[in-house]
């Protein structure tokens, strides 16, 4: 058989097909090993995403859009909001606005934070959500009678003194001075 040029041998040709299958696999192998090696990408940080830290040895937890406190002591306890305040995302007024509180709202105050800001969760929970000034609530138990300190009292007034007069003359009168006890004319 002529093919123009030297033809191999079959036999020769059975080799090459060998090899070439022997390389595809080992290159399909490497391809599936240098794949399964490969790790998947992290998960997408966003201001949702929760996080946590420790800070003078307490562990918060907290949506990423906060930012964690510099000290923290422990307070754990009800209160509620003595009018609607903003609860921010550092404890200052240079922060974002997270959300604000109803006045009324209860909810806990994890602890005190530098700047006397409090740490604040929702109700019930333990999940930092924001921080609020030191003046913005009040302890739960305490609610009630901070309210009626803080209202409008009634003045009572004193009664009017009485004027001490006398006629004089028929057409004037003396009357007496209350302060220091002098008589004016009139």
């Amino acid at each position: 058989m002529y093919c123009g040029y030297i033809c191999p041998s079959p036999i020769i040709i059975d080799k090459r097909k060998r090899i070439m299958v022997k390389i595809r696999i080992a290159l399909s192998l490497l391809f599936v090993l240098s794949v399964v090696g490969c790790k998947a990408p992290a998960p997408k940080i966003t201001d949702d995403t929760v996080v946590t830290s420790t800070v003078d040895g307490v562990t918060l937890s907290y949506r990423h859009a906060i930012t964690p406190p510099q000290s923290f002591t422990p307070v754990n306890e009800e209160y509620r909001a003595l009018y609607a305040a903003s609860v921010m995302s550092r404890p200052d007024f240079g922060g974002k606005l997270v959300r604000n509180l109803d006045n009324g709202q209860t909810f806990t105050v994890l602890g005190s934070v530098e700047n006397n800001w409090f740490a604040i969760a929702d109700a019930g929970q333990e999940q930092l959500i924001g921080y609020v000034p030191l003046r913005a609530g009040v302890k739960s138990a305490l609610y009630d009678q901070t309210l009626k300190a803080d209202q409008r009292r009634k003045r009572v007034r004193a009664p009017a003194k009485k004027k001490t007069c006398v006629a004089v003359n028929g057409d004037s009168k003396a009357c007496q001075n209350n302060n220091n006890g002098t008589w004016i004319i009139d």
